[in-house]
């Protein structure tokens, strides 16, 4: 059974010169203990999905139609005061800027009990207790010491940590991570990515880990879905993708990335760019930036099919079959 569920989701923004449509049919599953990669250009749509599940659209967007369910309820028809219990109870969310995640006011001790208790049915002393076990998961040295001070007292990937840790602080069973690791250092990436993928074996959470770096997918991710113009281009293992990619999108993408045991003067890109909401071509949106682009593709939009072992919304694998 699927933990997360999203089904035919459609995101719109409405405004004086008629509704934008950000997200165009979205639909995905995230198992226990999976974790999902969400990948795509800037403007693709990933963000605002992981916003649409934790019930942090702003406004004036909106979810227009489509479902999500998690472990069997649905959640997206919720009240702010019912979707208030469940962020951090049973879904936590790790942003891309932890200054924005954490209240320079309050000590990170503050900021960690308060969320616990509010979650868990714990006294202040087990709250604390709780906190200090969490900052050392998380690999916060001198925790005992560390969980009195404030957020300015943390570098950059400290408070990534610190994060992640508030992030699992009720024992959620699913964490949105968006772009958790883009203001940081390589070598804290990697760490932060193992922490990532450590701490959640050890809590049994899923993660929906969305970012634009295609090496973080690959090191990190069970399966990927590829967005593109707020549609789901391919998803599939993150291996067959990776390796064999099916959308012209996802392969252009990969190709893309700088291959150390090759000797190229240029690296590939993918001429043009992501067209805006208000003129999404006719078709497929990626047939003008598509180099096997034939007649379907300028007239018909395809929907997900099967391409062997991925998905991909591409009329060459019609052709194939």
């Amino acid at each position: 059974m699927s933990l997360l569920e999203v089904k035919n989701l459609v995101v719109e923004f409405p405004g004086r010169h008629g509704t934008l449509r950000a997200l165009d049919d979205i639909s995905f599953s995230i198992a226990p203990g999976e974790i999902l990669g969400v990948v795509g250009e800037s403007g693709a749509g990933k963000s605002l999905t992981g916003a649409a599940i934790i019930g942090l659209l702003e406004a004036p967007g909106r979810i227009a139609s489509g479902e999500i369910w998690l472990e069997g309820s649905r959640i997206d028809n919720l009240d702010f005061e019912a979707m208030r219990h469940i962020r951090g109870k049973r879904i936590g969310a790790i942003f891309q800027d932890p200054l924005t995640s954490l209240n320079p006011l309050y000590t990170v001790g503050r900021q960690l009990t308060e969320t616990i208790r509010a979650h868990l049915p714990v006294s202040a002393r087990e709250a604390r207790e709780r906190a200090i076990s969490l900052l050392n998961d998380t690999g916060i040295p001198g925790a005992q010491a560390r969980i009195d001070h404030y957020p300015h007292q943390f570098s950059g990937g400290m408070r990534q940590r610190v994060v992640i840790a508030l992030a699992l602080a009720a024992e959620p069973k699913l964490i949105v991570a968006d772009e958790p690791t883009t203001a940081l250092d390589v070598s804290i990436q990697a760490q932060i990515i193992n922490l990532l993928k450590t701490v959640c074996k050890q809590h049994g959470a899923a993660v929906m880990l969305i970012t634009h770096d295609m090496g973080v997918i690959a090191e990190t991710c069970d399966r990927v879905a590829v967005l593109y113009a707020g549609r789901i281009a391919e998803i599939g293992p993150v291996h067959e993708v990776i390796n064999h990619p099916a959308h012209p999108y996802t392969a252009g993408l990969m190709a893309a990335i700088p291959d150390m045991t090759q000797d190229r003067a240029r690296l590939h890109q993918i001429d043009g760019a992501m067209p805006r909401l208000n003129a999404i071509p006719a078709g497929c949106a990626f047939n003008p930036r598509c180099d096997r682009v034939f007649g379907k593709c300028k007239e018909v939009r395809p929907s997900l099919m099967q391409a062997q072992v991925t998905q991909a919304a591409c009329w060459l694998n019609e052709v194939a079959v």
